[in-house]
């Protein structure tokens, strides 16, 4: 399915796993081991950012091909050596052995297991459809709070070891980032505002259905956070985000409450982070594990079918808002299901979160 470009082309973006309003509270701490790393990532990405409005991506839209298209992962792992020149030095390429470097092993899973996800559960290849080589680069810049997609590639820091720890860590952030590349090969969701908002929601949707996938969970087994595992031992959360319950995932003196909503009533107006993506994108966040839990089994089997059904099926505006959105699920239940319950509890997850379904 040809992506909504709306005439103008792919819109590849810059998209961070870590948002930067916490950055930014991390970057006016009196401790200079806190502010130090937070104001350099803070450049870095402002810098990758610019870059990333300049020029355009060089890959095509995906486009239906006659042949088979690849059933296995093609991925190239780099190593930047704490430097910022991209790619870096190629360390790992797909089929060989795993180094000595776990970082680049860890990265190199879950690439694989993103693309296993897509293929087995969605007969997709890739993120767009067509085998696309998958490409990763570890150990990038010093002390560098993040990992981030830039439209054509995964990125991934290694933390500073006071806050942030390895972000090749957590399997649903590499999945996360990579699902920004699935949503930039179809629905091609704009980075503001609401759409914005959606296009965050989908990629904790999919890296959260990646890491269940992975571990064999249920919906009722699985956490629902995204970035389990990433904040150091001193830091007073458990995660990111919480799907389940926005606004819990951490409550720090540092880095300080997780500001997400988990319905329309809290929804926050910001000119921020590009209009709140990474904030808002609680609500549909919690639509979907309520949708999730109430079907229970395997999240990606129906819920995330009907999620998948939305992004590829072509209707998808660039500048969908969550009603949109959540229209066209109840609208995809119906298809994929008809009639049955799965229907049902796509009205009612959207209905607890406080975002209209009628047309």
């Amino acid at each position: 399915m040809h992506p909504r470009t709306n005439g103008d082309g792919p819109h590849p973006v810059f998209c961070t796993i870590v948002p930067p309003h916490v950055l930014d509270k991390l970057s006016h701490s009196g401790d200079a081991r806190l502010a130090g790393p937070a104001r350099r990532t803070l450049e870095a990405d402002a810098l990758r950012r610019a870059r990333r409005r300049l020029t355009a991506l060089a890959a095509v839209p995906a486009t239906p091909t006659a042949g088979a298209v690849p059933a296995k992962p093609h991925r190239t792992l780099y190593d930047c050596g704490n430097g910022t020149s991209l790619p870096g030095t190629k360390v790992r390429d797909e089929g060989e052995k795993p180094t000595s470097d776990a970082s680049v092993n860890r990265a190199y899973a879950g690439l694989g297991a993103t693309f296993e996800l897509l293929l087995s559960a969605y007969g997709r290849s890739s993120i767009d459809g067509k085998g696309l080589p998958l490409i990763g680069s570890v150990h990038y810049g010093h002390e560098y709070n993040n990992a981030f997609f830039d439209g054509e590639q995964m990125v991934f820091g290694d933390g500073d070891g006071e806050i942030f720890l390895d972000f090749t860590y957590a399997i649903d952030v590499i999945a996360h980032e990579l699902a920004h590349g699935l949503t930039q090969y179809t629905a091609n969701l704009r980075y503001e505002g609401q759409s914005g908002a959606l296009n965050e929601s989908v990629s904790d949707v999919f890296g959260s259905l990646v890491k269940q996938f992975s571990l064999g969970q249920s919906a009722e087994q699985a956490d629902w956070l995204i970035g389990a595992g990433l904040l150091a031992p001193r830091v007073s959360g458990d995660a990111l985000r919480s799907m389940k319950a926005p606004g819990t995932a951490y409550d720090d003196e540092v880095l300080g409450k997780d500001p997400q909503p988990a319905s329309m009533e809290d929804y926050v107006e910001t000119e921020e982070d590009n209009g709140g993506v990474h904030i808002n994108s609680g609500i549909p966040n919690r639509a979907f594990y309520l949708l999730a839990t109430a079907l229970g089994g395997n999240a990606w089997e129906r819920a995330g079918q009907i999620w998948f059904d939305v992004l590829t099926g072509g209707e998808l505006t660039a500048t969908a808002d969550f009603e949109e959105f959540a229209r066209l699920t109840v609208t995809a239940a119906g298809a994929r299901f008809g009639e049955r319950g799965e229907k049902e509890a796509v009205l009612k997850a959207w209905s607890e979160v406080g975002v209209p379904t009628a047309e």
